[in-house]
């Protein structure tokens, strides 16, 4: 069994403020820890179900935050950002048995986590065919377009609501309840265990349940804080300005989206 995980840091167990995720501030060793971690427990669920080969992208500013050291032998790590437009996905492919996100957040305008962004923080929203999305959705369609299901998810509370909503076959665990500036947490040690059993669980049953179907067609809006920016990005081919702040880009290739995303959203 071969196995992608996608790691983020906005959805680790405990995290609060931006602080806490960048390198060389007070926080950021114990963070960078947690997600070693938790990354590691989806490797170990992954293992006791069979998983012979692990690949992981690790993700957030610079894409380095992991500790190889706590992984096991079977598992390869990416770090870096390539600039590929399945950016957080990157070398995914058809040869994969299914795809695991650890870390996830909620996206930009929705109120579950005070760290809420859609890969900038430019954005005010990301928009595809008139509802809001996250990287969550974003990362799903793309394991989709290879022919991936992904079956597990750990992350703040309303990462979790959206992918169950999206995805009811998924398994989520819950790391973080935020209320404003404030977060309820887990247990590291329990949020731990949960991941790997639930990792577990979820490659022991039926992963084709988890399969994400693509849209036909994709009509993305883009809507920045500053309408400075968003007059920059419209110069991108294919977009459209819908207002001062807000653009929109339209294919039916999803491939196309995901090139639009890297070089108007990085």
């Amino acid at each position: 069994m071969k196995i992608y995980i996608s790691a983020d840091i906005g959805g680790i167990i405990g995290i609060l403020n931006w602080d806490q995720c960048h390198r060389g501030t007070p926080e950021y060793n114990f963070f960078k820890d947690q997600m070693s971690k938790e990354v590691a427990a989806a490797c170990i669920g992954a293992n006791n179900a069979g998983a012979n080969e692990i690949l992981i992208k690790v993700g957030h500013s610079g894409c380095y935050n992991l500790d190889f050291n706590v992984l096991p032998e079977n598992a390869v790590m990416i770090c870096g950002s390539s600039g590929h437009p399945f950016s957080m996905m990157q070398e995914i492919d058809s040869s994969f048995d299914a795809a695991i996100m650890i870390g996830y957040h909620s996206g930009a305008s929705f109120g579950d986590n005070p760290l809420s962004h859609t890969y900038s923080l430019d954005l005010s929203s990301f928009k595809i065919n008139g509802d809001l999305a996250n990287e969550y959705l974003i990362n799903s369609y793309t394991a989709s377009y290879v022919g991936v299901p992904v079956v597990f998810l750990s992350g703040d509370a309303g990462i979790c609501k959206f992918a169950q909503n999206t995805n009811p076959n998924i398994t989520t665990v819950v790391t973080n309840k935020h209320f404003g500036r404030s977060t309820i947490a887990n247990h590291p040690e329990l949020s731990l265990r949960l991941i790997r059993d639930g990792v577990t669980a979820s490659l022991l049953g039926e992963v084709t349940n988890c399969f994400l179907e693509l849209p036909e067609s994709f009509n993305i809006e883009l809507t920045f804080h500053d309408p400075a920016t968003a007059y920059r990005k419209s110069f991108y081919p294919g977009m459209e300005k819908i207002s001062q702040a807000s653009l929109s880009f339209f294919s039916k290739d999803y491939y196309e989206v995901l090139r639009m995303i890297q070089f108007c959203l990085y």
